[in-house]
């Protein structure tokens, strides 16, 4: 067996060695220029942009949430503040066990399920390491009691914090309105940079209407925080900008008179300043207390507003629809004259109902054995439904719907507030399309003394009397006189200016001289309102019919249910030769404007007029 020798090149290896080695000093080479590389353009090339990132990851924007503004009526009495209430503040990323510390909150201080849950909702809207009440306003004895545990609950702790306080509480509650917690479908509407932080919001009422001047600006705080995010120091911040204060022009004792004169009656009472516009009164009633809705309020206080029978919750001076019963009359026989359908000194006899051509049905008269023969001063004054069947009959409804839609009848007022409705003018293309029916004669007889159909929200009736009051000049209501600091582009409401209403002088001065005759004739239906006064005030008395009559029915209201009972209604301004205050009165079921409804008109107008507030200092 042979064997296999391998002879070794020594000068191979040599240089085989040699070749690895000066490509191994070449790799090292390479890498340690891609370093140099690097390291070069990290220090220099890349550093403003590498050391903006590292003061972002350090650096917290913690929103400053601005103080909202207060609102004050026209003499400068505060209706909605800011008081300083202690809340129960939890950060769920301090928090171990989130759960349990609930569970243990809740036994300690009552706390409710319903509020739980609330909390729950809210602090999911936020990141972790922010802060958010499980509790706002508490009493002493919930601060005593958690003070005594509180080292047991890290990431637990008593803020102090401003809450929004309405000292009136249901004298003004549905026109200041109130705030709330920010729900999810608001979070999803309103700015997020100007929101961040707030956790609530205008709901209804000049609070909403006005929430982004109320609101103000939202500031901000950089925040030094270390690598657990805790806060170390602030870097720079910028102040919010307080919400602005607003000045109304309600007088807020004007409408407790107004409120308190309605009694046991749910109803509505509205003035204006006739020269402005400016709304005095705005009383609905019943009104509710708006404070627990700022904190909070529970399910079944919820639920006990929102089921009661007479409707709380409800803005009825705004969203209240009525038949204007015989307060439309004056109206109706403006209506007359500016058409020429008929002569201020016409005669025409009232034997207690009336009857279109080849019908027999009767159209009855309140008076039953009727008024004799009455022109169109006496008719207004006695409020003689024949005499306005008759008007109506020969202006017919396409005339009466234009003419009393100049007034603002069927329409909204333009108010400074959210929700208005807009009441109802029929006419036979609204019956049409609306009903697919025809128009009826009869429905137009009924139009003309304020029934059928046709319905106003006391927000309008008061503008058309002061409109009337003004010679045709529309007056437009509003609450908000002036604000602070804001730029009218930022305000709610954008101005109107509607067309004034050509009628004629005389025309005029004949309705205003019969509504005189309503309070300080011997036959007028609110006489009773027109003693003991230096002055003269205009008005119409009104009842509304809450349901039908059968033809040969008798209506006595001691035997029907308290609910089915006509309503009571009354239009006014005064001084008649120079009209200052405009005011209407609507009291449900209050059976007699003139008996029910005047009264209360009355106390406003002569609070106003006789200054028995005006010894204080408007500013």
């Amino acid at each position: 067996m042979s064997r296999i020798y391998t002879v070794k090149n020594k000068l191979v290896e040599s240089r085989l060695f040699i070749n690895r080695l000066i490509a191994a000093f070449l790799l090292i080479l390479l890498l340690t220029s891609g370093l140099i590389v690097r390291l070069v353009y990290l220090q220099i090339v890349g550093h403003e942009h590498y050391a903006t990132l590292a003061k972002d990851n350090s650096i917290k924007i913690e929103p400053l949430v601005p103080t909202r503004g207060i609102i004050y009526d026209r003499h400068g009495k505060v209706l909605a503040d800011n008081t300083q209430s202690f809340s129960l503040d939890l950060i769920p990323e301090q928090i171990s066990d989130l759960d349990d510390t609930l569970l243990r909150l809740q036994k300690l201080l009552n706390i409710s399920d319903e509020k739980i849950d609330q909390y729950q909702k809210q602090r999911k809207r936020q990141k972790r390491f922010v802060s958010t009440s499980l509790l706002i306003s508490m009493s002493d004895e919930d601060i005593a009691k958690f003070a005594v545990v509180r080292p047991y609950f890290p990431g637990v702790d008593i803020q102090a914090r401003l809450v929004r306080h309405y000292p009136y509480a249901d004298l003004a509650s549905h026109v200041v309105g109130y705030v709330a917690r920010i729900n999810e479908a608001e979070m999803k509407a309103l700015p997020i940079a100007e929101y961040r932080g707030s956790s609530h919001v205008g709901k209804i009422g000049i609070e909403k209407t006005y929430e982004t001047a109320l609101h103000g600006k939202t500031g901000y705080a950089e925040i030094e925080t270390n690598v657990q995010a805790r806060a170390i120091n602030t870097v720079n911040s910028v102040l919010p900008i307080p919400g602005d204060n607003l000045y109304l022009t309600l007088d807020i004792d004007l409408q407790k008179t107004a409120y308190d004169a309605l009694g046991d009656f749910n109803g509505a009472v509205v003035a204006i300043d006739i020269k402005t516009g400016g709304v005095l009164v705005f009383a609905s009633r019943p009104g509710f207390d708006p404070n627990p809705f700022v904190i909070g309020i529970a399910n079944d206080a919820y639920q006990a507003l929102q089921s009661s029978e007479n409707q709380p919750l409800y803005n009825r001076a705004l969203r209240g629809l009525y038949p204007p019963g015989s307060t439309i009359k004056p109206f109706i026989a403006l209506a007359g004259l500016e058409y020429n359908a008929i002569n201020a000194g016409h005669k025409l006899f009232c034997p207690g109902y009336y009857q279109l051509p080849n019908v027999s049905h009767h159209y009855r008269d309140w008076k039953k054995g009727g008024h004799g023969s009455v022109n169109m001063t006496e008719a207004i004054t006695q409020s003689c439904d024949v005499y306005f069947y008759s008007l109506a009959s020969t202006l017919g409804i396409d005339r009466m719907h234009d003419f009393l839609q100049h007034f603002g009848f069927g329409e909204k007022t333009g108010i400074d507030l959210t929700g208005e409705k807009s009441g109802l003018m029929p006419s036979r293309e609204w019956k049409r399309n609306r009903r697919n029916q025809s128009w009826y004669p009869g429905e137009t007889l009924i139009t003309g003394i304020g029934q059928g159909f046709l319905q106003v929200t006391p927000i309008q009736l008061a503008k058309a009397t002061a409109t009337l009051a003004n010679n045709g000049n529309i007056v437009t209501p509003f609450l908000v006189k002036n604000t602070e600091h804001t730029d009218p582009e930022d305000l709610a409401i954008e101005e109107s200016h509607p067309d004034n209403i050509a009628i004629k002088s005389e025309n005029i001065n004949t309705i205003i001289s019969a509504m005189v005759n309503v309070i300080h004739d011997q036959h007028g239906t609110a006489k009773s309102i027109g003693k003991d006064i230096n002055y003269q005030i205009a008005g119409k008395t009104g009842t509304a019919q809450v349901f039908n009559i059968k033809q040969d029915a008798k209506y006595n209201e001691n035997d029907i249910d308290f609910k089915l009972r006509d309503h009571a209604l009354f239009i006014s301004f005064a001084p008649a030769d120079d009209p200052k205050i405009a005011v209407a009165v609507i009291v449900e079921n209050g059976g007699h404007g003139g008996s029910v409804a005047a009264p209360i008109a009355g106390k406003v107008i002569k609070q106003y007029l006789e200054g028995t507030n005006e010894n204080r200092n408007p500013e």
